[in-house]
C-alpha cells in the first residue's frame, strides 16, 4: 500500500478526497472502516454519484498498513481525486455509454423492445468482468487510512 506522508497532507490535501471513519474490524491482512455521515458530503460536488452520504454508514476494506490501528479508534480514509473519477468512470459512465451505444447499434437491426432488452442484458456481462476483476481494481484503487490528530 502506498504510503502517505502526514506532514505533506495535512498541509496539501486538495488533490484527495477524506472521509471521516471508525476501525471497526481488524483481520490479518484487512481492516474494516466504518465511513460515518459527514458533513463535508453536502458540500461534495459527487455526492450523488459517489454513495457514501446516501446513508448513514458505511463500511470499506482497507489492505493493512504499516501503522497499528484499535477497534473502534478515530480515523481518515484518502483516496486521491483521480482515482475517484476514476472509479466513478467505471461504476456509472462506462455502463451507461455501452448501454447507450447497444441501444443505438440493436435498434438498427432489431425492434425497439428487443434493441431495449439486449441494450440492458449486455450490462450483465460487464458487471461480472467488473466483479471477476475486482483484485486488480483494489491494487489500482489504493486507499490510505490516516489516524486523526
Amino acid at each position: 500500500m502506498e504510503k502517505i506522508d502526514l506532514e505533506s497532507y495535512r498541509a496539501n490535501n486538495k488533490g484527495m478526497l477524506t472521509h471521516a471513519g471508525v476501525v471497526s474490524k481488524i483481520s490479518k491482512n484487512n481492516i474494516t472502516v466504518s465511513l460515518l455521515g459527514d458533513i463535508h458530503c453536502e458540500a461534495c460536488n459527487a455526492k450523488g454519484a459517489c454513495g457514501v452520504s446516501d446513508s448513514d454508514s458505511k463500511e470499506i476494506d482497507i489492505v493493512s498498513s504499516e501503522e497499528s490501528f484499535k477497534l473502534n479508534e478515530s480515523v481518515e480514509v484518502v483516496l486521491k481525486k483521480e482515482l475517484g473519477l476514476k472509479a466513478v468512470f467505471w461504476a456509472y459512465v462506462f455502463p451507461f455509454i455501452l448501454l447507450l451505444l447497444t441501444l443505438i447499434i440493436a435498434s438498427l437491426f432489431f425492434k425497439e423492445w428487443i434493441a431495449g432488452l439486449l441494450s440492458l442484458f449486455v450490462l450483465v456481462p460487464y458487471y461480472l468482468m467488473l466483479y471477476v476483476l475486482k483484485d486488480s481494481f483494489k491494487k489500482a484503487f489504493k486507499i490510505s487510512i490516516l489516524k486523526y490528530t
